[in-house]
C-alpha cells in the first residue's frame, strides 16, 4: 500500500492544530452570512473549524452543530462521525467518542484516521 503523508488525511494531530481566529472568524462570518438559511457545507465548515479550536465553548458549539447535520442529513453521517468522535475526545467525553469512532470502523474498518483515534481513545479510557 501506499504510504499516505499526513497532508493526504486529516489524523488527530491535525484537530489538534487549531485555525487562527482569522480563519475561524471567516467560518463564522460565512455561517452568520447565511443565518435561517445555512447551507450544509458551510454548517459543517464552521464546526469543523470549531473543533478544532483550543477553547472548550467552541468545541462544544462544533459538537451541537455536527450533531444537528448528523440527525437532518444522512448522505453526510460519515463525514460526521469521525469529527463527532475527535470532538467528544477533545472534551474528554471518552464514552461518546468511542461510540461515534467505533460507529465509522464499522462501516470502513480500514480507515487511518478511525484507527489512530482509536487508540487513542482506548489510551484515555483505560487510564
Amino acid at each position: 500500500p501506499a504510504i499516505m503523508s499526513l497532508e493526504d488525511l486529516p489524523y488527530a494531530a491535525d484537530a489538534e492544530a487549531p485555525l487562527s481566529n482569522e480563519e475561524l472568524n471567516v467560518l463564522r462570518r460565512q455561517y452568520e452570512r447565511e443565518e435561517g438559511d445555512v447551507t450544509t457545507q458551510t454548517k459543517f465548515n464552521y464546526a469543523w473549524g470549531l473543533i478544532k479550536s483550543r477553547r472548550k465553548n467552541e468545541q462544544q458549539l462544533g459538537v451541537k452543530l455536527l450533531a444537528e447535520i448528523f440527525k437532518e442529513s444522512p448522505e453526510r453521517r460519515r463525514e460526521c462521525l469521525y469529527y463527532l468522535a475527535l470532538g467528544h475526545y477533545k472534551l474528554g467525553e471518552y464514552t461518546h467518542a468511542r461510540y461515534y469512532n467505533s460507529e465509522l470502523l464499522q462501516r470502513e474498518p480500514n480507515n487511518l484516521q478511525a484507527k489512530s483515534l482509536k487508540n487513542l481513545i482506548e489510551d484515555k479510557l483505560n487510564r
